[in-house]
């Protein structure tokens, strides 16, 4: 008994190609490459399997997905693909960080390919900062002080500081854990500095050495707009066949929407704004995300031990990091190097029940595989985004390397076709 799971992707990239789409599987096997009819489904299908432990909205489709230990894909399409390395741009890729933001936020200046590819990835936020609130005074002007217990208000600096330095905290919350101590010692690592368990003054010195970086605003006021609040949204059944008659994984609620739109959690979203209702028009307090890493990627390193991707440009030189969760005990992921085949955005997920049954799950933020879907050669295996990115790195997954949904796109927008992939 076999199950089977597809990666297809909607039309939004720059022409149609055609491209083998792999999936997640706890024990893919080898398969041909052959072309799969165009009129099998209406979207680009790839096989993929992927699991987590911790997921509200997924838990029971995702753990339906993963009861067989005998699971295999082995299928093959042809669709239009998301490739940095096509886009109609004639200018140079820029290896400069990433312009700090005035005003507006995830917008990148020029027009080298992955500018022109970020800005139709991401989402341009325009803010300011008048009338903030008394908190968000206090996390702006915030200073990290040795043998000083760091609050949320200096926690919140750090992340906002490693993140702009391109080294991910995953979804803001302002506390010291987990994933803001990896992205420390990830950003320790790209500069050289002794790796530790704790802020010191040689690590705060690099974060704020930029002080144009640094003088950029932590936390901002934004003006709710239409589109903002009436995005679709949905309630997510549990079984693989319940979602696949959704017109689209949306999000569960505006807040939902809010918090991945702002990379923030949705509890600190709300701490930050209490008397909120969230609708068109108000003016609520949210986190500049700054922008993101513009510089092509070559090579990445999926770290199992850190759970932790590493992203080299030409020159290996580490020029940012991603939070994730890579495989899980029961489902290891793949071992060697291998190589970027395919870059889809808004992918779809088909599951096949023991039975044969297939079941498409469409695209949106909470399909099992996120918003973004990067195949390897290795077939089976892929770097994609999450459903529930606050629980990035406290998840497990059937073997591929699963980023939050915001740092897959950003990701998408500069790894280079053919890159390198390294598991660790």
């Amino acid at each position: 008994m076999s199950q089977l799971l597809k990666v297809g992707s909607l039309a939004i990239a720059m022409g149609a190609a055609s491209a083998l789409l792999v999936g997640c599987s706890s024990n893919a096997n080898s398969t041909e490459n052959s072309a799969q009819t165009a009129n099998e489904s209406k979207s680009s299908n790839s096989g993929m399997t992927d699991t987590t432990t911790d997921n509200n909205n997924n838990a029971g489709t995702e753990a339906e997905m993963s009861t067989s230990s005998n699971q295999s894909t082995s299928n093959q399409t042809s669709g239009q693909n998301m490739d940095a390395d096509t886009m109609n741009s004639t200018a140079t890729d820029s290896n400069d960080i990433s312009p700090v933001t005035n005003g507006v936020s995830q917008q990148i200046d020029g027009n080298s390919k992955a500018a022109n590819s970020l800005n139709k990835l991401l989402t341009k936020i325009e803010y300011n900062t008048e009338n903030l609130s008394e908190t968000a005074k206090k996390v702006n002007e915030a200073t990290w002080k040795a043998d000083t217990k760091i609050d949320r208000n200096v926690g919140t600096k750090l992340q906002a500081l490693l993140n702009w330095n391109h080294s991910g905290v995953g979804a803001v919350d302002g506390y010291w854990g987990k994933n803001t101590r990896k992205a420390m010692q990830a950003f320790q690592k790209a500069q050289g500095l002794p790796v530790t368990e704790a802020v010191n003054e040689e690590t705060w010195q690099a974060l704020t050495k930029n002080s144009t970086l640094t003088s950029q605003p932590v936390l901002v006021s934004y003006q709710l707009t239409d589109a903002d609040v009436n995005v679709k949204t949905t309630q997510i059944p549990a079984s693989a066949e319940a979602k696949a008659k959704l017109d689209g994984m949306y999000y569960e609620s505006v807040l939902e929407a809010l918090g991945e739109k702002f990379h923030i959690s949705r509890d600190y979203l709300k701490s930050l704004n209490p008397n909120a209702s969230f609708k068109s028009g108000e003016t609520i307090i949210v986190y500049n995300p700054g922008n993101p890493n513009t510089t092509p990627v070559s090579r990445v390193v999926a770290d199992k031990d850190t759970q932790t991707l590493y992203a080299y440009d030409d020159s290996d030189n580490l020029v940012a990091s991603y939070p994730t969760t890579v495989g899980s005990t029961a489902t290891p992921s793949p071992t060697g190097t291998h190589k970027v085949k395919v870059k889809i955005h808004e992918p779809n997920y088909t599951y096949t029940s023991d039975d044969g049954k297939k079941s498409i799950i469409p695209p949106g933020p909470n399909n099992p595989v996120g918003v973004v879907w990067i195949g390897l050669s290795k077939p089976s295996y892929g770097i994609h985004g999450s459903p529930d990115p606050e629980r990035i790195s406290r998840q497990a997954s059937a073997g591929c390397v699963r980023l939050t949904n915001w740092d897959a796109l950003s990701l998408l927008g500069v790894i280079k076709k053919d890159a390198t992939v390294e598991f660790k």
